[in-house]
């Protein structure tokens, strides 16, 4: 079974989100800053993606082994390098590092591509990429390591506003998103996927029908509902009712919000049918979501 990454680190993390207390247990993603001295990690497989983000200003020799073939290399500063979850891979570094590692777990990536992006990725989800520069992303990274300083309320909003920028410039750029030709021979595309999120969006406070989202992707309802499901994962309802939580969750972050308020304009018929259908999907009721 494919391990968390931060399982076989060598040494601890001077900054790590997982730690703090006012970050979201539902981060997009967990940040972690090492200067470590000399050392390897083991090769294994991982469950989740792994950015690598190299601050070091003086140039220093690395080796890393992906899937058994070894590289051995020169990193620089704002190098770059992406292994996606289930390659196999191993690290020897020769001069103390300076490095932001970001994890990234693929189902929260795949929500997050869907719901934000409009993108439908490919299952590896990140391009295999062992050197690259990316001074941009790097800042990005900087930023996210800044917001960790401190662990209270103000650096918990600053880091769940830069995941998201760094995840954004990630899937934009180096995102692998799914052919057209290969799309399980379903012919549900991105662009069908969009047109049906565009009025997903547009009609969240109400009603939403199988037969609508079947005529903006211009389908017959069956044809759409078996597309739908062999792309995504989810029937049509299904997606909707989880978009609805998921737009909810975001609307209770304001805590002066009426929890009635947040159902309407969800599409809920009223309070009690947002809170049954929040516990089904979540497992705790929005007043327990909020209060958490």
């Amino acid at each position: 079974m494919p391990r968390r990454y931060a399982e076989i680190y060598p040494s601890l993390p001077l900054l790590n989100s997982d730690a703090k207390e006012h970050i979201s247990a539902a981060a997009l993603m967990s940040v972690r800053y090492f200067q470590a001295e000399p050392d390897s990690m083991p090769e294994d497989v991982f469950a989740e993606h792994h950015v690598v983000l190299n601050l070091q200003e003086n140039a220093h020799r690395v080796q890393n082994r992906r899937n058994g073939e070894m590289r051995d290399f020169t990193l620089h500063k704002d190098d770059v390098i992406i292994t996606p979850a289930g390659m196999r891979s191993g690290w020897r570094w020769f001069a103390k590092s300076d490095v932001i590692i970001v994890t990234l777990d693929p189902a929260k990536v795949e929500r997050f591509a869907q719901s934000e992006l409009g993108i439908l990725l490919d299952p590896q989800q990140l391009n295999d990429e062992p050197q690259f520069s990316d001074a941009d992303l790097c800042n990005a990274g900087v930023m996210l390591r800044d917001a960790l300083e401190n662990d209270d309320i103000s650096s918990g909003v600053m880091f769940e506003a830069m995941s998201r920028v760094l995840l954004v410039k990630l899937l934009q750029r180096y995102g692998k998103r799914r052919a057209e030709e290969v799309a399980l021979s379903a012919k549900f595309t991105s662009k069908h996927y969009n047109q049906v999120l565009a009025f997903i969006r547009a009609r969240l406070d109400q009603t939403i029908t199988v037969d609508e989202l079947a005529r903006e992707a211009g389908m017959s309802a069956s044809h759409f509902a078996r597309v739908f499901k062999e792309t995504l994962g989810s029937t049509p309802m299904q997606y909707v009712l989880a978009y609805r939580i998921e737009q909810a969750m975001k609307m209770m972050e304001d805590p002066a919000r009426p929890l009635g308020d947040v159902a309407l304009s969800c599409g809920f018929a009223d309070q009690a049918h947002f809170s049954r259908s929040f516990k089904q999907v979540t497992g705790q009721t929005p007043r327990q979501f909020r209060a958490a």
